[in-house]
């Protein structure tokens, strides 16, 4: 098997690189957009102790300083039962301003902030 030229890869890697680089810088902006117009109360998750989404959720919006309340479907019933009433088939379930966000969805979450506010 021939390899690829290293002028090839070291493209390769520098698209990689800048691509990894923009996606960072996106979600960075949306944070602090996020940060600047949510208000405590705004987003509530519904979270699961064994999702690793929940997770990401959770450390990126405790970066972006973007306020929220969190919920375990495992430890407490009433979250559970919130859950269930929203018809929610995953975590993390998010309600945000009252609406209903299925997954950690940044983009959702900024138009119904943006939207309601």
């Amino acid at each position: 098997m021939k390899w690829p030229p290293l002028s090839l890869l070291a493209l390769v890697a520098v698209v990689w690189l800048a691509s990894t680089a923009w996606r960072g810088h996106v979600a960075a902006q949306d944070g602090e957009r996020l940060a600047q117009r949510v208000q405590p109360g705004d987003i509530r998750m519904i979270s699961s102790e064994t999702c690793p989404y929940c997770l990401a959720a959770r450390r990126w919006m405790t970066e972006q300083r973007v306020p929220f309340t969190e919920c375990e479907i495992e430890r407490d019933a009433q979250c559970l039962a919130d859950y269930q009433a929203l018809g929610a088939l995953g975590t993390p379930t998010l309600v945000v301003r009252g609406q209903r966000v299925i997954g950690f969805d940044r983009a959702r979450i900024l138009q119904l902030i943006g939207n309601a506010g």
